[in-house]
């Protein structure tokens, strides 16, 4: 899969620090992230600056809105909204029987690499898909991204249009993939048009996603033999259950 895709464009070390940097800024505001910001922004220049800046545009409004604000518009944003969904497959198959099975495939991917998450987590959140690529397998965590590449536009834009300061992330993010290809464009202007698929259905055997404000979002997992190591150190978001 991989093989018939573009090469990365940025070397292995600052996609991992472009990645782990926005798994963790990402994720619900709280203390424990504020008191990150002088790494992450230190590790905001180990990049090229049209990523970094995107990285440090999030950091200035981190820095300068009080975390009660912080915290009420990213529930306002990320919970309220169909189309800033973090959660990759819902932008293809909503709440549909055929999102189950995607779902299943990124638990598949991930065990192939020797990374498992606690049933109760969903594993196509965008924080533990970048995890996931920073940490343990660049090529396979790309592949996970490049293929629901029309969602994560689609969430570029939605947050983009609303003027969210999250956009800047996932500017950062899509800086490190392929530029969109003609059927990927049609996609996105699709989802544009209709927004996900709307049927309601269980997704057994993966349980609501339970990322709630407040609750630390996963366990630290180290990473898989032969992953790239960056050149600066960061702390991983941590999702409740996970394990090698």
């Amino acid at each position: 899969m991989s093989s018939r895709r573009p090469r990365p464009t940025m070397p292995p070390d600052q996609l991992t620090i472009v990645w782990q940097s926005v798994s963790l800024l990402l994720d619900y505001p709280d203390e424990d992230l504020l008191a990150r910001t002088d790494l992450l922004r230190s590790a905001s220049h180990g990049v090229p600056d049209t990523v970094g800046d995107s990285l440090r545009a999030y950091l200035d409004h981190l820095e300068a809105t009080p975390l009660p604000e912080l915290q009420a518009d990213y529930v306002e944003t990320f919970d309220n909204r169909r189309r800033c969904n973090l959660f990759l497959t819902y932008f293809a198959h909503g709440d549909t029987r055929k999102r189950g099975m995607a779902l299943l495939r990124f638990k598949q991917v991930y065990l192939s690499a020797g990374f498992a998450l606690d049933d109760a987590e969903l594993p196509d959140h965008l924080c533990v898909v970048l995890e996931f690529a920073a940490t343990v397998d660049q090529g396979l965590g790309r592949d996970l991204m490049l293929d629901h590449r029309a969602g994560l536009e689609l969430l570029r834009i939605s947050l983009r249009d609303l003027a969210s300061p999250w956009a800047s992330l996932i500017d950062a993010v899509t800086a490190t993939l392929p530029p969109l290809r003609g059927e990927e464009r049609d996609a996105v202007r699709r989802l544009a048009a209709e927004g996900p698929p709307e049927e309601e259905v269980g997704l057994a055997p993966f349980a609501n996603p339970q990322f709630s404000p407040g609750v630390p979002t996963g366990a630290a997992v180290g990473a898989a033999p032969g992953a790239a190591s960056a050149s600066i150190s960061l702390p991983m978001p941590s999702f409740p259950g996970a394990r090698t």
